[in-house]
């Protein structure tokens, strides 16, 4: 018996060799990248420079220049370095996209296993009285009787048109997706982080300025009322000052609920509740401004940006969509075998005259269904056109992204130049005020005037200072992050314990 049974197995799997040498539908070929040279209209050039100002320093572009994947140590500020690491360890979003990737891959693996025939070993006890008007079914003719069945039971479907080779596909590419989604979440989550970190920075630098303003805004209002007092000054002009005074004292809170904000948002990143003490704290004068800043290649963007590759892989995997919606209208075709042992006692089993076998073979072709599935291929046809459009969109926004940041930049340098030359005008245009104030030149309303501008001038370079710094973070997100000169994040995640996991 098992002579003949295995023999036949075996020219089943030659069977299913020979015809499982194709897979209907597209076979995926990866975009072209685009055949543009630059990313703006006009040629890059070094940026302007405020030396004088601290974050004024020139910055030049290098093309081709590559990325470190730890970019932020670019800034040389050891607070951020500490809270980006604590960062990658404890925010939750990490470990959701580890997870995501891992679930995906195991599907994977799942579907390899239809490549297989599936063996199923299985066991019944089964005690029955049959009719009288029937023939008992065991020999000795006993009344009621039991049997025993052990048998072993093998299945496959031939994989002749490449349904479950296009699902594999399919689903590996969708792997693929999350694992370019991992890389997309470290990414987001350490450019946030130095978003906030420079944020945190801009904002104590403003409310720092504030308070001095006020202070300044202060010593001048008691100046003012004891003048008006000996009657040199009237009181219009007092009025004036405490007006003044209210108004800047007005804008500080609004900076200081920022600053609590931005704190809550660093913890949050850093996998923190906002209750918890966060240690680090930033400050402008303490970020370094990188000076050589990349610019990749046009035609290597799209290697290097995770949302672009995520993107691909979506559309590859909305290709092979298309070839299992084809396989699906074509004849499924399966074997099965089975082999085993019946008897009237368990001692008896597998003694000669027990056995038994079986082979079939089944070819099943849908005739009608109303056209499901041929409406399920147009739909799949339908869902690789918008996967290809979406790519198309996502590759312009990320050529879109790098183009704004370094206009960003450009005008940044410009801004904070010109920042600081107002700074030091209404700087010497409110010493020269007060003085003639003071000598009584000038009227009260013309040396408010020189300090309100000289509040505003203090505000505008602080805020063009922390542009700059967080636009040069955003190019270097903007360009991909230098992701691929780190460590495999995908194999870390493989091999990464689930974090909910009891011990």
């Amino acid at each position: 018996m098992c002579k003949m049974y295995f023999p036949v197995l075996a020219a089943a799997s030659l069977t299913m060799a020979l015809l499982s040498g194709c897979a209907v539908g597209p076979d995926f070929r990866r975009p072209a990248p685009p055949t543009v040279s630059g990313y703006t209209r006009e040629p890059l050039s070094v940026t302007t420079s405020a030396p004088t100002v601290p974050g004024g320093e020139e910055q030049r572009f290098i093309a081709g220049m590559d990325i470190p994947q730890q970019w932020w140590r670019l800034f040389k500020s050891p607070p951020l370095n500490e809270l980006i690491d604590e960062a990658l360890k404890a925010n939750p979003t990490i470990d959701a996209a580890k997870a995501a990737l891992r679930q995906a891959r195991e599907n994977v693996s799942a579907q390899k296993g239809y490549y297989y025939p599936t063996v199923q070993a299985g066991a019944s006890v089964t005690r029955a009285h049959d009719s009288g008007t029937v023939s008992p079914v065991p020999s000795s003719g006993a009344e009621p009787y039991t049997l025993h069945t052990a048998q072993v039971s093998v299945g496959y479907t031939l994989d002749v048109f490449g349904k479950n080779r296009r699902q594999v596909e399919s689903l590996t590419a969708q792997a693929d997706f999350q694992r370019f989604q991992l890389e997309a979440t470290y990414l987001t989550l350490t450019s946030n982080v130095v978003a906030a970190a420079v944020q945190e920075a801009a904002l104590r630098a403003q409310i720092a300025a504030t308070q001095n303003v006020i202070q300044v805004e202060d010593e001048m209002l008691e100046q003012l009322r004891q003048q008006f007092a000996n009657g040199y000054v009237a009181g219009l002009d007092v009025a004036a000052q405490e007006a003044a005074l209210a108004q800047v004292q007005q804008t500080l809170p609004p900076l200081e609920k920022q600053l609590a904000q931005n704190r809550d948002q660093l913890a949050a990143l850093a996998g923190r509740f906002p209750s918890e003490e966060l240690k680090e704290k930033f400050a402008l004068a303490a970020l370094t401004l990188p000076q050589e800043l990349p610019v990749t290649l046009p035609s290597r963007l799209v290697e290097q940006r995770p949302d672009v590759r995520a993107a691909e892989e979506q559309l590859h995997a909305a290709s092979a969509q298309v070839g299992v919606a084809a396989a699906n209208m074509l004849p499924d075709i399966s074997l099965g075998a089975n082999l085993g042992s019946t008897a009237a006692t368990i001692g008896q089993l597998f003694t000669a005259g027990t056995g038994f076998w079986g082979l079939a073979g089944n070819v099943a072709q849908t005739v009608f269904d109303g056209g499901t599935l041929l409406h399920s291929k147009r739909a799949a046809d339908a869902g690789l056109d918008q996967a290809a459009a979406q790519y198309r969109s996502t590759v312009i926004a990320a050529f879109q992204n790098v183009a704004d940041t370094l206009h960003a930049l450009k005008s940044d340098a410009d801004t904070l130049k010109a920042a600081a030359a107002f700074e030091q005008a209404a700087k010497m245009s409110l010493d020269l005020a007060r003085r003639q104030f003071e000598l009584g030149y000038v009227n009260y309303l013309s040396l408010l005037s020189a300090e309100q501008a000289y509040q505003q001038a203090v505000i505008n370079l602080v805020q063009a200072k922390a542009n700059r710094f967080a636009d040069t973070a955003a190019l270097f997100m903007a360009l991909g992050g230098g992701w691929w000169n780190g460590p495999d994040l995908a194999s870390v995640a493989q091999t990464a314990a689930p974090t909910g996991a009891p011990e």
